[in-house]
This record gives structure tokens, sequence and C-alpha cells, in this order.
């Protein structure tokens, strides 16, 4: 694949400020945008030179570092539009993520790419980053949705089961358009690569699994170890009064 002149690098930027200057013309706070755009340029900067290091080392200690490392940030990111989050919060997240989004990664390394040895970089890491990433946007939507839903009723099993809902929504709208209306990052990255769009698509297949699965099954951890914890709040009122 043919390397990116730094001046076309630099036109990518245009689509993104234009929906700043959206913003700031309508008159909405456009910090978060800059904050977050200068965090992805960084982060990204500072992650292409560490893959350099981290690809060319055979430790699976190192690699079980990076990914504690990459879970506890998209841990205490999945909780960042919730409000009211306590430290049992950032538990519940922590053991969602890991859980559901750890057990299904492991679960593909091993039995489905049968990738040797199994920390293996350049294969456990980007998988990981896809994994913990569709996990925390789930967790948060649906972290966000039950805080939202218990101001509305007392039932907390009704709160859980909208929030899981809600949840589910970016996940199948994804499942429904891809291959009619996207052609999702890894299998163009493939087909630019010169694999075979056949050989693509499974790939494409399984990561479309293993993405719709960690964050289902790591939402319904984190909801219920939440409704789990309000519900003994509630239960606990009466005991005292």
């Amino acid at each position: 694949m043919a390397t990116i002149p730094l001046i076309n690098l630099g036109l990518s930027f245009l689509p993104v400020f234009l929906v700043l200057t959206i913003m700031f013309r309508w008159s909405l706070s456009i910090k978060d945008g800059l904050v977050a755009l200068a965090r992805m340029l960084i982060q990204l900067l500072i992650i292409g030179y560490a893959l350099n290091w981290i690809f060319a080392v055979d430790t699976p200690l190192i690699i079980l570092s990076l990914l504690a490392v990459m879970l506890i940030v998209a841990c205490s990111i999945a909780l960042r539009p919730i409000k009211d989050k306590q430290l049992h919060s950032y538990s519940n997240a922590l053991a969602a993520i890991a859980l559901g989004g750890g057990l299904t990664l492991g679960f593909i390394i091993v039995w489905v790419l049968e990738s040797q040895p199994w920390y293996k970089p350049d294969t456990i890491i980007p998988l990981a980053g896809m994994v913990f990433a569709s996990a925390m946007n789930t967790v948060s939507i649906c972290g966000e949705r039950f805080s939202m839903e218990l101001n509305h009723t007392s039932c907390v099993e009704t709160a859980k089961k909208q929030a899981f809902q809600a949840g589910l929504i970016p996940l199948f709208n994804t499942l429904l358009a891809v291959g009619l209306v996207t052609l999702p990052g890894m299998m163009t990255g493939q087909i630019f690569s010169g694999v075979s769009p056949l050989i693509a698509v499974r790939y494409q297949i399984v990561v479309m699994c293993m993405l719709t699965g960690a964050a289902g099954i790591s939402a319904a951890i984190f909801l219920q170890l939440s409704a789990n914890r309000v519900q003994g709040k509630q239960e606990a009122q009466p005991n005292k009064q």
C-alpha cells in the first residue's frame, strides 16, 4: 500500500475542521472536539512508535500489561457520560469489559484464529483494541440509559432491559449495514493490501461476531451488576426505616 504524503495527511483534517466550524457557528462548545482531536493525534503518533517496539518483543508479560492498560482506559472512558458514577461503577465496568471482552478475545485468538503463540502482538493487540472499544461503547450507552431509565421507573428489571435493548441498537445496525452500506476497516485494509475479497470477508465475519459478542456480553454483565447494586440499596432502605 502506498505511503500517504504528509501534505495529504493534513488534508484529511479538513472535514473534521468543517464539523468544528459548524459547532462554533451554532454557538456550541468546540472544546471537547478539539481535545478529542488533539488526543487522537498524539495517541496515534505515540502508539505508532510504540508498536514498532512491541511487535518486536516476544514476551507475554509485556503484552498482558499493555492489554491491562487498554482495559483500564476503556473502563474510564465508558463511564464518561454517566453523571452519578461512583467507585462501584468503575469496578462494574472493569469486570464487565474484562469478562465479556477478555473471554471473547481469548476464544477467538485460541479457537478460531488458532494464533501461535496466543500472545502474538500483531494479532492480539489490534483485535483487543477493537474488542475493548466495542465493549466500551456499548457499556457506555447502556450505563447512561440505565441511569436515565431509573429516573422514570422504580422497576430495576425494566430499566435494565430497556438499557440493554438500547445498547444493542448500534451493534445490530452495524450487522445490518455491513456489506451493503459499509465495508468495515479490517476488510478494506486487507483488500487494499491485495488480499482476496473472499478471504477478507471470512476475517470480517469473525471480527463482526467477535465485536457483537464481546459488546453484548460486557453490557449484560455491567447492567446485571448495576441492577444488583440498585436492588440491594432498595431492599436496605426499608430495613433502615
